[in-house]
């Protein structure tokens, strides 16, 4: 199972590579400001996400900054975890905690 932090690196990494500055703002941008990642837990995610073969080092960007990649064992991994997300949602739902989707 992924981190709150591992997922969001990953959704901010589907529409393409980044740099680490570009997920941390992504990030931010996914979840209206809700979620900061500092560059700490940033790149502790990203050594964890890398190591699990998730996501892959690609090649710097003009000012010589890492740039990241989602691979297809991440897009898996993160498709996965949005379904684990939809059945808690609809437990939820089920339960009262939500209303039910219109």
């Amino acid at each position: 199972m992924l981190t709150r932090n591992e997922f969001h690196v990953l959704l901010a990494l589907l529409d393409g590579p980044r740099h680490g500055y570009g997920i941390m703002q992504d990030v931010k941008e996914l979840t209206s400001g809700e979620l900061k990642l500092g560059p700490g837990t940033l790149y502790t995610a990203i050594a964890r996400l890398e190591r699990a073969g998730l996501i892959g080092e690609c090649e710097a960007d003009a000012d010589r900054r890492r740039c990241y990649r989602i691979t297809r064992k991440g897009k898996s991994a993160a498709s996965e975890e949005a379904e684990r997300l939809r059945a808690l949602v609809r437990a939820a739902r089920k339960g009262g905690l939500l209303p039910n989707a219109s």
